[in-house]
C-alpha cells in the first residue's frame, strides 16, 4: 500500500518561511507527477505547484516568485520551499503523487500565516 506523508506545516508569521515535505513509502516503481495543492476554508482545493519526473515545473499565479517545488526521485520525496508568505497562503496543504497512474494525497498539513 503506497502512503504519502507530510511535514512541515505550522504557524508563521507574514514574510516569514517554511518548508513542507512529502515522502512516499510502499511499493514503488514509478512516480510522474508530484504537486502540492492547498485548500482554505470555504474555497475549492487548488493547484499550487507541480513537478513532472523530468523536472519541469508549473506553479500557480499567486504562488510564482515565492514558492520552490523540487523533488528526489531517489527517496520518492517532493518538497515546498515557501518564501515571503502572506495571510492568504494560509490553508491545508496536501502533497499528491501519481504514482503507477494512480493518484495518491496525503492527509494534508495546516500552513497558518499570521498578520
Amino acid at each position: 500500500q503506497v502512503q504519502l506523508v507530510e511535514s512541515g506545516g505550522g504557524l508563521v508569521q507574514a514574510g516569514g518561511t517554511l518548508r513542507l515535505s512529502c515522502a512516499a513509502s510502499g511499493s514503488i516503481f514509478r512516480i510522474n507527477a508530484m504537486g502540492w495543492y492547498r485548500q482554505a476554508p470555504g474555497k475549492q482545493r487548488e493547484l499550487v505547484a507541480g513537478i513532472t519526473s523530468g523536472g519541469t515545473t508549473n506553479y500557480a499565479d499567486s504562488v510564482k516568485g515565492r514558492f520552490t517545488i523540487s523533488r528526489d526521485n531517489a527517496k520518492n520525496t517532493v518538497d515546498l520551499q515557501m518564501n515571503s508568505l502572506k495571510p492568504e497562503d494560509t490553508a491545508v496543504y496536501y502533497c499528491s503523487m501519481t504514482v503507477h497512474s494512480i493518484v495518491r494525497w496525503g492527509q494534508g498539513t495546516q500552513v497558518t500565516v499570521s498578520s
